[in-house]
């Protein structure tokens, strides 16, 4: 191999470590028809699979219930972290799940100013949130394998920071719509994505 040869393998060796260290935000944006327009807010937009060991965060997410309401209404999360229910009424609260995937656990209730916890270990879980003391109440805890999410905000838009380069299939999470998965490679052009969500 000649010095113009290596010198051209050093460079290609280069340009592929960068591009394996490119990353980027998807962008996008949820619509709905004119009648559904309520549930553009509050969906979950996700990688579906991703490589790599994920920590959960430091600082536990809280769902807090307040005006008789979960806030927030829906709360994704990364496999393996732990979420705090905080009351914030001046009434006793409850939080339970009937669903088989978190465990079907109930917290008991518990007054205002305190915190009770539940682990989420299972991916793939969405869990919704009950109040046995008010059954009007209701929230949800999306469980997810990678940390590349972002819930929509009241229009509709969102953006996943910090994907890897690298191909993926995108999905999306609501509580009563669904839309088609979509495939994006990350690195290449524009990373923005529209979804249509529909019954």
């Amino acid at each position: 191999m000649n010095k113009n040869q290596i010198i051209s393998a050093i460079i290609l060796f280069a340009v592929i470590c960068l591009n394996l260290s490119i990353a980027a935000d998807i962008k996008g944006h949820v619509d709905t028809d004119a009648n559904k327009i309520k549930y553009k807010a509050n969906t979950v937009v996700y990688i579906d699979k991703a490589e790599g060991n994920f920590k959960v965060p430091m600082k536990n997410p809280e769902m807090n219930q307040t005006k008789l309401t979960f806030v927030p209404h829906v709360l994704p999360v990364l496999v393996g972290t732990t979420v705090n229910f905080l009351n914030n009424d001046d009434v006793l609260h409850n939080v339970f799940t009937p669903d088989a995937c978190a465990g079907k656990f109930n917290l008991g209730s518990w007054k205002k100013g305190e915190i009770r916890s539940h682990k989420y270990d299972k991916a793939g879980c969405n869990s919704v949130l009950l109040c046995n003391v008010h059954p009007e109440m209701e929230g949800y805890v999306v469980v997810l394998q990678n940390p590349y999410f972002a819930l929509t905000d009241k229009d509709g838009n969102f953006v996943i920071k910090n994907v890897p380069a690298g191909k993926y299939t995108i999905k999306v999470w609501n509580e009563k719509l669904k839309a088609a998965d979509q495939q994006i490679t990350v690195g290449t052009g524009k990373n923005e994505v529209v979804f249509k969500i529909a019954k």
